[in-house]
């Protein structure tokens, strides 16, 4: 089994998606894991603390006044007995608490004693997942190494439509037994990129027009990042060369930022000859001003821009390539998505690309899914929708799985 032998904190916050939460301690038990279940009083009014204790065969904690629960400083040692810490689901409420460390009641205090990785599936209205400060609330969480399982979109139980719906319980399992199957055991098959230098590239770069203003393009660098940390979870040391974003730097991993072009590139090739996997996943400005105005052009009613084009970093690394370097290039399209990716990948001698169609909803430009297309000269595989984060998942397991990548592994 999966999970055997590992005891999973589960926190349940007061959300309407709590009726979902019986069935993942049900599929953490049927995976051979042992759960502890903690409910805030919120909770408490949607699913009744009898239910887990039924499902888990375990006491539930509920209140930090309750001398039958705190004898022993019991949000203290249920946190230091888990191998992990789920929160499903999180509401806005208890992500704010998680972030800023506010520990006002059982769940909170278990989080800020728990020392083991920590899995958070968020769930609420569409409104306020995309609100600013609940976005940043999770961005403190993220730099912070936690894990958050992407909410998925639909129908929710105020009758609107949008993304906030808590992840179904049979995938949010699936999330703790590839996390266990990776690092949960001794002998290093958790950690398959060890000792492996993983170059990955993310966000736009941006080319000056004058003092004030330049040329950029949309990328958010959110899925260059999620590549980032799923390389260093598998062991790798991970430089991740950034153009501008508003994503927080991720933690122990060198990060190198950049503006343009030209910039990326020298960052790019003083590194590259002693990293075995680059993954070029930024989205590079094409062309730059010929000669900007290093002081502030004045409005007028025409502005003629020059334009040369910049180097094509992606093409240098193909002609650099040695035998133990794999090389991973993205192709971001609006139409015939498979010719154009497949031949950048011939004409840039990639080992594998990875493409999207950027018109598609939820696929393009700074959005928290990707749908993608992984192009290698055996053939394709499309991924459905999934989180960035998932996304990262795939790729790395493709990565993985190809007959060179395990030759630069084993030297």
């Amino acid at each position: 089994m999966k999970l055997d032998n590992q005891n999973i904190l589960l926190g349940v916050s007061g959300g309407i998606a709590c009726y979902k939460s019986p069935e993942i301690v049900r599929g953490i038990r049927e995976s051979g894991g042992q759960v502890s279940v903690v409910m805030t009083r919120s909770a408490t009014e949607f699913v009744k603390p009898l239910v887990f204790q039924a499902l888990s065969e375990r006491p539930v904690a509920t209140s930090l006044f309750s001398l039958e629960e705190e004898n022993q400083i019991g949000h203290i040692k249920i946190a230091e007995r888990a191998d992990a810490m789920l929160v499903a689901p999180a509401t806005a409420n208890i992500i704010a608490k998680m972030a800023h460390g506010i520990a006002d009641d059982y769940l909170s205090t278990s989080f800020l004693a728990c020392t083991a990785p920590v899995f958070v599936a968020p769930a609420m209205n569409h409104h306020m997942w995309d609100n600013p400060a609940v976005q940043h609330n999770l961005d403190i969480l993220k730099s912070r190494n936690l894990n958050i399982i992407q909410p998925g979109s639909g129908y929710l139980a105020c009758g609107s439509y949008g993304t906030g719906r808590m992840a179904e319980p049979a995938d949010i399992v699936s999330v703790l037994e590839d996390f266990f199957s990776k690092t949960g055991d001794q002998t290093g098959s958790g950690s398959p990129l060890k000792n492996i230098g993983v170059l990955i590239t993310g966000g736009p770069t941006g080319e000056r027009i004058f003092a004030v203003r330049f040329l950029s393009n949309d990328s958010s660098g959110k899925m260059g990042y999620a590549l980032a940390e799923c390389c260093q979870q598998l062991g790798a040391d991970v430089t991740l060369i950034s153009g501008p974003t508003s994503l927080p730097e991720p933690a122990h991993i060198e990060t190198v930022h950049v503006m343009s072009a030209r910039q990326m590139m020298e960052a790019v090739m003083e590194r590259s000859e002693q990293t075995q996997i680059i993954i070029k996943a930024a989205a590079v400005s094409d062309f730059r001003i010929e000669a900007p105005n290093p002081q502030k052009t004045k409005k007028s009613d025409t502005l003629v821009l020059d334009l040369v084009k910049n180097p094509d970093i992606l093409k240098e690394l193909g002609k650099k390539k040695g035998k133990d370097q794999f090389l991973v290039g993205f192709a971001a399209e609006s139409q015939d998505v498979k010719h154009y990716a497949s031949q950048k990948l011939k004409d840039k001698n990639l080992d594998l690309i990875v493409a999207n169609n950027i018109l598609q909803k939820d696929a393009g430009f700074d959005v928290d899914t990707n749908r993608v297309l992984l192009i290698d000269s055996k053939g394709s595989t499309e991924l459905p929708l999934l989180s960035k984060e998932d996304v990262a998942q795939k790729i790395m397991d493709y990565i993985l799985a190809q007959d060179k990548c395990q030759s630069i592994i084993k030297g």
